[in-house]
């Protein structure tokens, strides 16, 4: 028995050890250091646990409980879009493991029923269906943002400890020249942040890794299941459009990734804008974030934390990837006024006294 397997016995047996476990699989997708397991019992009934070993504790716990109060308060048609995690005394039951090697946390959910999977490669209708459905979804999300519980990580928190990491010890991200590119990359993040007003921007929950395999969609193309909730934050919208791009790009889902920009500057991608935007109206100053939230993500999923979020070799390659082609591409290559003018948004222009 591995020790991943041993810590979702007794996590279990923290919920309810009157239910006899009968057989754990691991389903993982094996590109994350996230584990996710089927558990059958012997009275035949599935759940699904999830096990990390990363980040705090106090986050994860706070993640789900902001994840299951907008699950349980989304209404029609999004009431059983999100997988519900498994309550005990009312509250979402979380598990933390802790010895002198090892500490992790385990959430149990129930099993998501899952219909179509888009193909690897939408066409124009389903672009457009897509950008559709991500509105509504959005505007659902928004409408619950007063009663959602406080979270406690902004975008700002993880840049300014990205900056004390390279101030503390420089080398583990490399070169004195990659490390001087972080920082200065940290710094273009927090002065266009303020350029483009982003504190101004409503905060909902946004889930950020969007890919073809963690949701399913019904016959008529309308969001049906999500699941995979690993880089979960409350923020602004747009830092979920990045993977959006990803999802509607030309070249589609592909089995081996990388993080480019230029997916945000396709056509295909100003046609999911353009559906979405009839739904859920976008500002300039957004679509100027949105580089920034490409920045955030490669800055702080990618560099500060790729290693706990990728397998070993992945990680790697990110991260070379992100030094070499994805930093120095952001303020070249990504150009929010074609999208700005795409969309025929008008700025209100200064009074003059």
């Amino acid at each position: 028995m591995t020790e991943a397997v041993k810590i979702i016995h007794k996590a279990w047996e923290g919920y309810d050890a009157t239910k006899k476990i009968a057989h754990i699989e691991e389903i993982s997708a094996m590109v994350s250091t996230n584990h996710v397991y089927r558990i059958t019992f012997e009275d035949e009934d599935i759940v699904i646990a999830k096990l990390s070993y990363f980040g705090k504790y106090e986050h994860f716990k706070e993640d789900h409980r902001i994840i299951h109060t907008l699950s349980n308060n989304l209404l029609y048609p999004f009431e059983n879009l999100l997988a519900k995690s498994l309550l005990k005394n009312n509250r979402v039951y979380t598990y933390h493991y802790r010895t002198k090697k090892t500490e992790a946390w385990v959430v149990f959910y129930n099993p998501v029923r899952v219909m179509q999977r888009l193909p690897k490669r939408l066409d124009e209708k389903l672009i457009r269906k897509f950008g559709q459905q991500i509105g509504k979804f959005h505007k659902s999300c928004s409408r619950l943002r007063h009663i959602l519980p406080k979270s406690s990580k902004t975008l700002r928190t993880d840049i300014h400890t990205l900056m004390d990491m390279i101030e503390d010890d420089e080398k583990q991200f490399g070169t004195r020249a990659q490390a001087d590119l972080v920082k200065y990359h940290c710094e273009q993040f927090l002065k266009n942040r303020l350029k483009t007003n982003a504190a101004s921007f409503e905060t909902i929950p946004v889930f950020i890794d969007w890919n073809i395999g963690n949701f399913s969609v019904t016959d008529k193309l309308e969001l049906y299941s999500r699941w995979d909730y690993d880089w979960f934050r409350m923020s602004s919208r747009m830092m979920d459009f990045y993977f959006f791009s990803r999802v509607v790009s030309d070249a589609g889902d592909r089995t081996v990734f990388s993080y480019y920009i230029n997916t945000m500057m396709e056509d295909r991608f100003i046609i999911f804008l353009e559906e979405y935007h009839k739904v859920n109206p976008l500002t300039a100053d957004e679509l100027r974030f949105l580089k920034e939230g490409y920045r955030f993500f490669i800055l702080n999923y990618v560099i500060k934390d790729g290693s706990h979020f990728f397998s070993d070799q992945y990680a790697k390659k990110l991260r070379a990837e992100a030094y070499d082609i994805y930093l120095p591409s952001v303020d070249r290559d990504f150009d929010a006024e074609k999208l700005i003018k795409a969309l025929k948004i008008k700025e209100d222009k200064p009074v003059k006294k």
